[in-house]
């Protein structure tokens, strides 16, 4: 039998009664007060099309930017099973896999996606394609130690021991559990964060944690009375149920609280700083990113 401790226990079930927020939530109106209650307000962050510097233009690539440009907010496909238009939420990651700072719209952008679509053995032609982001989506889906661990149908059992975070470090003081080491390294990532990005200093709930460890009897209750365990808006087998997950507040848009997967909000979220931050340094802390979730991140320092 798995030993929590009793009060961590306790602390669980009393979370169990009250939890509401979760990773993979469905959506919320606009309109909708966060959850601590108050209105949502932000500013809106800058866009992918952004103006092309001198270092990232290259006549050679033209055609293929421009294609770019013109898909980055029209391409109708479905990535993660749910239809999506454009491809600008995913910009960060495909920067990061492709190696460039470069906007999507530019040469730059268009030449470092030839590079890699050649090491890829995928022609070279620098145009995002259905078929090359899901090459990318599966290099980023293998970096998360959960995913390689359920490929052949197991799910993890829950973990030995859990620790309480810090009051402060949960979303409007919500209470949230990880385990040690992780909670340790999420601190370590934080605190940098903090140091280099000045959005994320100036704002006390940006980088708190909204969701955590999370019981798989809870979680399993709330499949089974929503029914909508799909793989997309929620899982069967949550990541959080190993308390190696930590959901990251990452900014939200007006109108949508930090747990919508509304596409719009989504897209929000990977246009601000810290999302861009976490994207380019959290692999140097030992976590990596649900693609489709801008705020779900998971160490990989142990095993499920």
């Amino acid at each position: 039998m798995k030993f929590l401790g009793v009060s961590a226990a306790a602390a669980v079930l009393l979370l169990l009664l009250v939890l509401r927020v979760t990773s993979c939530a469905p959506l919320h109106p606009q309109g909708a007060p966060g959850p601590d209650g108050q209105p949502l307000a932000a500013e809106e962050p800058p866009g992918a099309l952004q103006p092309v510097t001198a270092d990232c233009r290259d006549p050679g690539w033209t055609a293929a930017a421009q294609a770019n440009a013109n898909a980055l907010q029209t391409l109708a496909w479905a990535p993660f099973g749910r239809p999506e238009t454009g491809w600008e939420i995913y910009v960060p990651l495909i920067q990061h896999e492709i190696r460039t700072t470069c906007p999507a719209n530019s040469e730059g952008f268009a030449a470092a996606l030839g590079i890699w679509q050649r090491a890829q053995q995928q022609g070279g032609d620098g145009i995002l394609s259905e078929t090359a982001f899901l090459a990318m989506k599966s290099a980023a889906q293998t970096r998360r130690e959960f995913v390689r661990f359920t490929a052949f149908g197991a799910c993890p059992e829950t973990p030995d021991l859990i620790t309480a975070a810090q009051i402060a470090e949960g979303y409007g003081g919500k209470p949230v559990w990880l385990r040690p080491r992780a909670l340790a390294a999420y601190r370590r990532m934080v605190a940098a964060a903090r140091a280099a990005v000045p959005e994320a200093a100036a704002d006390p709930q940006m980088l708190t944690i909204f969701s955590g460890y999370r019981s798989p009897a809870a979680d399993a209750a709330r499949c089974q009375a929503e029914g909508n365990c799909d793989g997309i808006v929620r899982a069967r087998c949550s990541a959080h149920r190993t308390g190696l997950a930590a959901d990251i507040d990452v900014g939200h848009a007006p109108g949508f609280t930090v747990d919508s997967s509304a596409d719009p909000n989504r897209l929000y979220m990977t246009r601000t700083a810290t999302y861009r931050w976490l994207v380019a340094n959290a692999e140097r802390f030992g976590f990596v990113n649900y693609p489709f979730e801008p705020w779900h991140w998971e160490w990989t320092g142990e095993p499920p």
